[in-house]
């Protein structure tokens, strides 16, 4: 596993850090003793709690809204995570508020970015591989995006390469594979699928799954996830290059649902998502020495 260097008198913001993942990211920033602002609406339908933690400044306000300028001002790494996530929700409900949110609140980034000199972590998605691509997945290989949601995110990793490309915004960006871990969202029908199981699993309900259960997913533990972006914000990699983070091994959500031990039911199939994922995570190791090396087995048998 790699080491971090630690780094002193950082400021740094993170964007979407009310959420899952960015509240982990934001007690890891903390503990680094790194000023730490967050700036998040509190807006995500999927979450029934918003985190906050000692010593983090809160800005409640959308990250596309200009204002919010002023609080990049003397931050040297920007995490954004803020987004409208999941594919389903993206179909069926507002796409014009995914776009809105993921496209212009990422441009919205980047420009205040381009005006404090700060460097940006991304958090894009593996949605963007699609199903054009056999696995293992890796950085080189087109995209095939199936969804708005996916569209969304891929659209954030062009504007990263063009502000490096224009204007020398330094960048990175992380498709990530499936998080899953403590505060995982676990509200609606669309909630990710170890969430949802949990859910299921603590109230006696039969676990719900899409089709025939036989597609796979590579996992992300979060604190791998985290590790990920702190990894890529104390590295050189600054010209919008992108990553994957996943573990290199998937699942079927077949296997998953038996790590509960559970009655399941069948549901029809989702549309416009991948059958198989998996990442290929030579290059973030080769070039980062970074390994994600938590077992998805492992952490849902200690729920």
């Amino acid at each position: 596993m790699n080491e971090i260097k630690m780094e002193e008198n950082v400021h740094c913001v993170v964007t979407g850090g009310q959420g899952f993942i960015g509240s982990h990211l934001v007690e890891e920033c903390l503990s680094r003793g790194w000023h730490t602002t967050v700036i998040d609406d509190c807006s995500a339908p999927q979450n029934i709690e918003f985190y906050k933690f000692p010593g983090a400044e809160y800005v409640r306000r959308n990250v596309a809204d200009s204002r919010c300028i002023t609080h990049y001002e003397k931050a040297k790494y920007v995490f954004h995570l803020a987004a409208r996530s999941r594919i389903q929700p993206s179909i069926h409900g507002d796409r014009r508020e995914t776009f809105r949110n993921n496209v212009m609140g990422t441009l919205s980034v980047l420009e205040a970015a381009k005006e404090h000199g700060c460097k940006v972590v991304y958090a894009s998605s593996s949605s963007v591989y699609g199903l054009r691509n056999d696995p293992p997945l890796n950085e080189d290989m087109q995209t095939d995006c199936l969804n708005p949601y996916s569209l969304s995110k891929k659209h954030g990793e062009e504007l990263c390469a063009l502000y490096w490309k224009l204007w020398s915004v330094q960048s990175a960006c992380l498709r990530l594979f499936n998080v899953y871990g403590p505060r995982e969202p676990l509200k609606g029908q669309y909630a990710p699928v170890v969430g949802m199981f949990k859910r299921q699993h603590q109230i006696g309900e039969a676990l719900t799954i899409v089709g025939d259960g036989e597609q796979r997913r590579d996992f992300t533990y979060v604190k791998d996830a985290v590790r990920a972006f702190i990894t890529v914000a104390c590295s050189s990699i600054s010209d919008g290059r992108v990553y994957n983070v996943g573990i290199g091994r998937n699942y079927s959500i077949n296997e998953i649902a038996s790590f509960f031990d559970a009655k399941t039911v069948n549901v029809p199939v989702r549309p416009a998502e991948a059958r198989v994922t998996l990442a290929d995570v030579s290059k973030i190791a080769r070039e980062l020495s970074f390994v994600a090396a938590t077992d998805l087995q492992h952490v849902v048998n200690a729920y």
